[in-house]
């Protein structure tokens, strides 16, 4: 029987539905098998944070050859604060106060330098520099993530600092031999400021959650897809 002008001019339209349920099916699929790479790399990272945090505090090396061998491991480093060139690190927040992180150069007998996180002050705080002379200082290496996008640029020229940059921090600085990783001091008595212990362990893994809601989209999507294929005379 041959088709009906209303029948024949249908068919683009069911077609072009066909294909953008397809490509619709093909992103949410997508960013579900994503969420999973996403959970398995998390997973694998915690575990490593967590074995890290429990192995014996160690000297960290003058030369740091593979920074992410070193990230959450526990260290220490013992040398002289360059308190003149000490920076604070802006929009932290820690018991629903606003404030900043205390970063300060701390140069090594064999004349390296490491950026050293002393930790957590308020926005008001107007205590003295570092102390300049020799000490040991126990914490958390880090290697700096990348900012978020709602982070605003740093701005070396006048010191203004919103994430920390070993880089940027270094050629503003005037300094060099730096190493690729930040100590994170370890806790400080109560009431003492800088407030150290500041580094985060805690991290979110919901990967999971959003790999299941991208993966019953789909399927909802396919489902009201095959529902309105049949329904059709």
């Amino acid at each position: 029987m041959p088709l009906s002008p209303a029948s024949g001019a249908g068919r683009p339209r069911r077609v072009g539905l066909t294909l953008l349920i397809v490509a619709a099916l093909a992103v949410l699929i997508g960013l579900g098998t994503w969420q999973v790479m996403r959970l398995q790399e998390k997973a694998a990272l915690l575990d490593r944070i967590d074995t890290r945090l429990v192995e014996a505090t160690v000297p960290l090396p003058a030369a740091v050859v593979d920074p992410t061998a070193w990230d959450y491991r526990r260290v220490e480093v013992t040398g002289t604060f360059l308190g003149d060139r000490e920076m604070r690190v802006l929009g932290r927040i820690r018991h629903g106060r606003s404030g900043a992180h205390v970063v300060t150069p701390l140069r090594r007998a064999d004349g390296t330098t490491v950026l050293v996180n002393r930790g957590w002050v308020p926005d008001d705080w107007q205590g003295p520099p570092a102390d300049t002379g020799p000490m040991t200082v126990t914490g958390i290496a880090r290697v700096p993530s990348p900012p978020g996008w709602m982070v605003l640029d740093n701005v070396p020229e006048t010191g203004t600092w919103f994430s920390v940059s070993i880089p940027e921090m270094a050629r503003a600085l005037d300094l060099d031999r730096v190493a690729p990783v930040v100590v994170e001091a370890g806790p400080t008595p109560s009431g003492t400021l800088p407030e150290g212990g500041i580094t985060r362990v805690d991290i979110p893994n919901n990967h999971l959650e959003y790999a299941i809601t991208w993966y019953a989209l789909a399927g909802a999507l396919l489902a009201m897809f095959l529902i309105h294929r049949r329904r059709r005379p």
